[in-house]
């Protein structure tokens, strides 16, 4: 039988057999809390499925990996676990038309963030528990089919320690018996039930709207209790509920709405109706910016979007992912613009978001958006930025085709003609075709099915009196698409560049005349793509590009302005710019920068501008620049202002001299002072992380500092900054630690691969590429694929940044040919970084 893996033609054949009339899972979670004899930690997980048979065949299988199981009985008859549990799979035959199957089970607590993940507080010795599932890790703690079109209700019981609370989907109370009992839930798929238990920090409120009243809650550990804002928390949630209540006309379907922050937690959020789980690291220990508060609002309005799509509304497999993940990710922008104080969350996603979706679509892993997803193992890769921010890029495109008000009429519709059940690309395309009046599969043809980025350029010619006599739009790549675009016209006037035409027109083709714009004045930039209406490659004319040079400060609008950032960033990304030409548009404008997401923006690509794709005679140089840059700014910066926090970030990661180590070293033990800034704990690991890395902070500083702040977010600081240390004997203890030893949970894991590789160790870290090769077959083969995907990304050696790494990645490539289908991806999608560095540095080695 095959093994944990499961099939997509596996999924359609199963529920082609049956369909689930409900479940009932008792969890005894008493074992969470003190000593345990076992090897591996376990819980009893006792699951009773009641099922029909509506299809031809006696047998199938129900899924759960577990290191042992108790009993299982089909409909009274006792099956021996040892012919029937292969680990990962339960072999039922005999099967009647209505059955209950009844599994008693030995769960393993988990310490990757992958099914029951059991946490203790470093700070208090406090165990907490969550669940997260998505895509199938719901069979890590209760026997269940497995896949997202055989929803069904269900009642959760849990038992937990003396002093617990416990949370599901559904409403809760503790029993004379001290049993937690939930509510039944409406139909849902497996990997979206939830358990939370623990001694949380608990906070509640309400939404009321009309007749509608929906209980909230908000929790996290106690020990973060004093850092959590959780009325800011409720705020944009019950502006969401306003926002979705107005635009989808279906009131929230699920009873009570709670928010966990969770510790360990391998993603920003899940959607589990009535029961959402976050990353802890939403709740700020010390000041951050406004970027940040953005940040959470999104991820708290994409959590809630999904309420509808994707929990209502679910995908009938994998290859639909994008009918829940493509929506939210545009419903969180859409309404942190129109119902928070995110007023400009749109320069946000055109700055941040798109940039996401540009790498992805050009890596060789790119797919449509409607993926062709063959098992669980392209299911956990393909949560990636084509299937987020491409697809709500297109669903942004998609309004500006089709229209607002018949795009939410159509979703709607959506709602009310599916509730509850599972759908394909063609019931979303059916129903947009009714309220827009478009050819919906022709546009679909051509944005959903087909993968890679147009680049459109404009192409312009004037008259003897400098007007504009023809604007053409030029649209390279292999799929040319149907664009509906903006074309901006901007002048310098005053010491500022601004607008002064725009015509909208449908790109479509090799070549598109813009005629709205003939007989304008020469413009000094011209923008493709104005107001971000379409996903593309925004690309200049030459005077254009020189005026970006020498004013793109200039530019007034925020949104024009992140555009023309992310179009140099994206030359630079494609070897068309020199990488040292963007370090000094950088270094000449991030100052005048307002939008403080831009900037955290520009200073990421800044960084990897010399990290990645300078030439390697000038790293070093291009690396003193930022430093200098950094502190230049940081002093100038309004004492006390989000951005001279995010300056003095920046310098601490780009310091290189002595004299800048002088003085992280100062700000850390208060002997040097710059106004206005507050170092707070979380600006202090900051300060000191380049000085570990540098050698200049030992193994004593570095605990000296964990004493100060003795918790779970110090420890994986100090893990960070420990392996973060040029010493050979510390990278052999950090690579034994991840790759030969499984002890670490997932955070410590990443932590620790983090400090591993450091850019200014190449040479330190060099031996580990070919360890690398001989290992991530093992690691992927043994270890969990969270674990897995850590380990093969997080240590391929892209900072050996020479011709004979690609020809070791390109060997291991033709030698593993028969490698497991996702890990390969990820070796092919690592190889193409590479090869694009490699690139970029022969570009900017000529700009010399």
């Amino acid at each position: 039988m095959p093994g944990e893996n499961l099939s997509r033609d596996e999924a359609h054949e199963r529920a082609a057999l049956l369909s689930v009339d409900g479940y009932e899972v008792v969890l005894d979670l008493r074992s969470a809390v003190g000593e345990s004899a076992e090897a591996v930690r376990t819980f009893r997980s006792r699951t009773t499925i009641r099922f029909r048979r509506t299809g031809e065949g006696t047998s199938t299988f129900v899924d759960l990996i577990a290191p042992s199981v108790n009993a299982v009985t089909l409909n009274g008859r006792p099956l021996d676990p040892a012919v029937v549990f292969d680990g990962a799979r339960i072999a039922l035959d005999g099967l009647a038309d209505e059955n209950t199957l009844v599994v008693d089970a030995q769960c393993a607590y988990s310490r990757t963030g992958e099914g029951m993940h059991r946490f203790v507080d470093p700070e208090d010795g406090e165990v907490y528990l969550y669940t997260q599932y998505e895509p199938a890790d719901a069979r890590r703690v209760y026997a269940n089919f497995e896949q997202p079109d055989l929803k069904a209700p269900y009642r959760f019981a849990v038992t937990a320690p003396e002093g617990w609370t416990v949370w599901s989907n559904g409403a809760g109370e503790q029993d004379a018996e001290g049993v937690w009992r939930f509510a039944e839930t409406a139909p849902i798929s497996t990997y979206i039930t939830c358990v939370v238990a623990g001694p949380y920090h608990y906070v509640t409120d309400s939404y009321t709207r009309g007749d509608l009243e929906i209980p909230l809650g908000a929790m996290c550990r106690k020990s973060l209790a004093k850092h959590f804002d959780a009325d800011d928390v409720f705020l944009i949630t019950k502006q969401g509920f306003d926002f979705f209540h107005d635009n989808f006309d279906y009131p929230y379907p699920f009873g009570k709405y709670d928010q966990a922050f969770v510790p360990e937690y391998n993603l920003g959020a899940m959607e589990n109706p009535g029961m959402v789980t976050f990353r802890e690291e939403y709740i700020y220990r010390g000041k951050v910016t406004q970027a940040a508060y953005e940040s959470r609002a999104n991820v708290i309005l994409h959590e809630m979007a999904h309420m509808w799509f994707g929990d209502l509304v679910t995908m009938v497999w994998w290859d639909d992912l994008w009918l829940k993940e493509s929506f939210a990710d545009f419903m969180g922008s859409f309404a942190n613009a129109e119902a928070t104080r995110f007023t400009n969350s749109w320069v946000t996603f055109a700055n941040n978001r798109k940039a996401w979706a540009y790498r992805a679509d050009q890596l060789p892993s790119t797919h449509p958006i409607t993926a062709d997803i063959r098992d669980l193992e392209d299911a956990k890769l393909n949560f990636d930025g084509i299937t987020y921010a491409k697809g709500a890029s297109v669903l942004k495109q998609l309004v500006a085709y089709a229209g607002r008000d018949a795009f939410l009429e159509g979703a709607r519709r959506y709602f009310k003609r599916h509730a509850y059940g599972n759908t394909r690309l063609a019931d979303l395309l059916a129903i947009l075709e009714e309220t827009s009046g478009r050819d919906m599969k022709a546009w679909a043809k051509s944005w959903l099915q087909t993968s890679g980025v147009n680049s459109l350029t404009p192409a312009v010619t004037y008259d003897a009196e400098g007007r504009i006599t023809e604007l053409a739009v030029l649209q390279e790549g292999d799929e040319l698409r149907p664009h509906r675009a903006a074309v901006g016209l901007y002048r310098l006037s005053g010491g500022e560049l601004v607008r002064y035409a725009r015509a909208e027109a449908d790109i479509t083709g090799t070549r598109t005349v813009v005629d709205g714009l003939a007989g304008e004045e020469k413009p000094d930039l011209v923008l493709v793509n104005d107001d971000d209406l379409t996903y593309c490659k925004i690309r200049f004319d030459e005077g254009s590009l020189a005026t970006l040079r020498a004013h793109l400060g200039d530019i007034t609008d925020p949104l024009a302005r992140a555009l023309c950032w992310s179009a140099l960033w994206n030359l630079t990304r494609d070897g068309l710019m020199p990488a040292r030409d963007f370090v000094s548009v950088a270094l000449s404008f991030a100052g005048r920068e307002t939008d403080i997401g831009v900037l955290q923006m520009v200073h990421g690509w800044a960084k990897s501008a010399v990290t990645l794709y300078a030439a390697p005679a000038w790293r070093e140089e291009g690396g003193r620049l930022l430093a200098e840059g950094g502190l230049r700014e940081l002093r100038v910066a309004e004492p006390g202002s989000e951005h001279q926090l995010t300056w003095a970030r920046f310098f601490a990661a780009t310091a290189s001299a002595d004299a800048d180590f002088q003085l992280l070293e100062g700000l850390l033990d208060g002997t040097a002072k710059i106004d206005g800034l507050d170092v707070d704990q979380e600006l202090r690991w900051a300060l000191l992380s380049p000085l570990a890395s540098r050698g200049r902070a030992d193994e004593v500083r570095i605990n000296e500092e964990l004493a100060r702040d003795d918790t779970a977010t110090g420890k994986r600081h100090q893990t960070r900054l420990l392996a973060s240390r040029p010493s050979a004997a510390v990278k052999a203890q950090a690579w034994a630690q991840v790759v030969e030893s499984d002890t670490l949970s997932n955070a410590l894991v990443e932590a620790t691969i983090e400090g591993f590789v450091q850019p200014s160790q190449r040479e330190l870290i060099a031996p580990y590429a070919e360890k690398y090769f001989a290992a991530i077959e093992r690691v992927w083969d043994e270890r969990s694929i969270q674990i897995g995907i850590h380990v093969v990304r997080g240590l391929f050696p892209g900072l050996q940044d020479r011709p004979e790494t690609l020809a070791a990645t390109d060997a291991w490539l033709s030698e593993h040919a028969s490698a497991a289908p996702a890990l390969r991806r990820l070796v092919l999608e690592a190889r193409d970084d590479l090869a694009r560095a490699l690139r970029a540095q022969e570009c900017d080695a000529l700009a010399s």
